[in-house]
């Protein structure tokens, strides 16, 4: 038989003492010889309630000794759990280390600097404030009065009930129905930073902010946010709703930009605001703050004529001639290529696009290679769409080859870094590196993955589907139980997610996606080597690379053009080929 906690056993012959000891199975009274008198305690050497071990019940850890006097101030109610002091003597006993007898009562305990006991001070406290002269030695006199322990209110004084706040009726959410100007545009005040949930934060109207909370919780809700996220996203809210300092007050993206520097979530306490319908987004996007910055140094007319180009890239045109939009990436490439030829011809005092003619353009072009096939593309695709917008009269590059950018030679990664990565213990990089490893897959293919794409041992495709080898099937499975154990209220239906995009229902992002495989050049570079170790174990079967990595023909050829390269061949037969 045990005892409660089913640490200790009772005596086998009375089932009423504990065991003396762990190891014996009778107490001192049932002992065959016995009985015998207790041992003292080991610990402090009390005689009275012996427990088991040598240790009594005040000092054995299983032990309930109940309360007792506190042996630093002789107040009742004590207890083990602060070594048999009050809480106030706890304090007090860390404050002070002299020990010794009171200069006042002669009362042995820990003293303060004067030599002055904590009874004798709680004496003074307590009649002091009917006769504020009163010493310490006259207060102590008469003895002192002894108390209960942990019982600091002192008499006549209550605890005041906590304000019931009042109810507040939710105003109408949106943009309001008129706007005041600004007269002056002052800096916001961010003396609130030192407390997060003062100053602004306290200045939003009671009123939005009631009407605002529910969106959070919702926001929450659905996305799977933490209590920590959410009560920061609802803080951020009411530190915006706190500029509005008055009626017609317009709240814009740019007026949350001083807060970026905190550690409040602005992005998603701006989306909030905007789903309220209560936000006015001012923001400029980055690509036209970037072409701003190229077109800065270019003389008027050629800037307006080049900003009349970005525009018809950027959206397109509905007019004939039509042109569908350009992805961001295009429009900065071809506006990079042809930038120095831009600035040179506005160094030698050109100043409208019109002035350039054909000869301009051979004159700057470089003779061969990626440089001129880089340049005139650049400068065609800006020449073109200005003569099809009327803006010029003739295309002047119109009649010029420029050529072809020269294809990079496809080559094998190190397969050491390769085989590191899959054995890696991050989850996240092995899987990784083992759908590019195993099957080829882009970067954007597996940044743009669902959870319900992988299943039944397959990953679904938006063109096709791919049987899981079994090592990718293996790390697949343990990123999938990391990813519900770390996150397992996030509402992102994306397969690869970070501790960002978790909050929300983004993909993860590409330099995240490059950076985890730990391989330069990323998924591309693993790709690349998968398809070239492909062609060389086909013979270079071109329907094969096709219809196993969704090549276009010409794609294709780039890696069986390598089958009787002369590097891939010595690499072949020294053993350093990527399979």
């Amino acid at each position: 038989m045990t005892s409660g906690r089913g640490r200790q056993k009772y005596c086998i012959a009375c089932r009423t003492q504990r065991a003396a000891f762990s190891t014996v199975e009778y107490c001192f009274g049932c002992w065959p010889g016995g009985p015998f008198q207790p041992l003292p305690c080991l610990r402090c050497g009390s005689r009275f309630q012996y427990f088991v071990n040598g240790l009594c019940h005040r000092c054995h850890i299983d032990g309930r000794p109940g309360v007792d006097s506190c042996r630093n101030c002789l107040a009742w109610g004590a207890t083990r759990n602060l070594k048999w002091w009050c809480k106030a003597c706890h304090s007090w006993c860390r404050k002070y280390a002299a020990s010794g007898p009171c200069s006042t009562c002669g009362h042995t305990g820990v003293l303060d600097d004067d030599k002055v006991c904590r009874p004798c001070r709680r004496q003074a406290a307590m009649l002091r404030p009917g006769n504020h002269t009163l010493t310490v030695a006259e207060a102590a006199k008469y003895g002192h009065q002894l108390y209960f322990a942990d019982m600091f209110i002192h008499r006549g004084q209550h605890r005041p009930a906590k304000d019931t706040p009042p109810l507040v009726t939710p105003a109408p959410l949106g943009l309001p129905p008129w706007r005041q100007l600004r007269l002056f545009d002052m800096p916001r005040d961010l003396s609130w930073r030192g407390n997060r949930t003062g100053g602004l934060a306290e200045r939003a109207d009671p009123a939005l902010a009631a009407a605002v909370d529910p969106l959070v919780r919702d926001r929450a809700a659905r996305y799977g946010w933490s209590k920590a996220t959410a009560w920061e996203v609802r803080t951020g809210v009411r530190v915006l709703l706190g500029f509005i300092d008055g009626p017609g007050v317009v709240l814009t993206a740019t007026d949350a930009a001083v807060l970026a520097g905190t550690e409040l979530p602005v992005g998603k306490s701006l989306d909030v605001l905007a789903e309220a319908g209560m936000i006015e987004d001012d923001r400029i996007p980055a690509i036209e703050a970037w072409f701003a910055r190229q077109a800065q140094a270019l003389p008027e007319p050629m800037a307006s004529e080049l900003e009349r180009w970005f525009t018809v890239m950027l959206h397109g045109t509905r007019t004939p001639p039509r042109r569908h939009p350009r992805a961001e990436i295009t429009a900065r490439l071809h506006l990079t290529w042809a930038t120095p030829a831009l600035r040179a011809w506005a160094g030698a005092g050109v100043t409208s696009l019109r002035e350039v003619s054909s000869a301009d353009i051979r004159a700057i072009l470089p003779p061969s290679g990626n440089p001129r096939s880089t340049l005139g593309a650049g400068l065609r695709s800006i020449f073109t769409i200005l003569k099809q917008q009327k803006v010029i009269f003739t295309n002047p590059i119109a009649s010029i080859r420029t050529g072809y950018h020269e294809p990079r030679q496809p080559l094998p990664v190190d397969l050491a870094l390769v085989r590191e990565a899959l054995e890696s213990p991050d989850p996240a990089r092995a899987a990784l590196v083992a759908l590019a490893a195993f099957h080829g897959l882009r970067a954007g293919q597996i940044r743009d993955l669902h959870l319900t794409d992988a299943r039944d041992g397959r990953l679904h495709l938006r063109d096709h589907t791919v049987l899981l080898a079994g090592p990718a099937r293996v790390r697949l499975a343990a990123w999938l139980d990391y990813r519900a154990r770390h996150w397992p209220g996030t509402a992102n239906p994306h397969l690869f997610i970070t501790q960002r995009s978790a909050l929300g229902l983004g993909p993860a992002g590409h330099r995240w996606i490059k950076l985890k495989t730990g391989v330069p050049g990323g998924v591309q570079a693993i790709r690349e080597d998968r398809i070239l170790h492909e062609a060389h174990a086909s013979g270079g079967d071109l329907r094969r690379l096709c219809d196993l990595f969704g090549l276009s023909v010409s794609a294709a050829e780039r890696y069986t053009a390598t089958l009787d390269h002369p590097d891939l061949i010595n690499k072949a037969k020294n053993g350093e080929t990527s399979r």
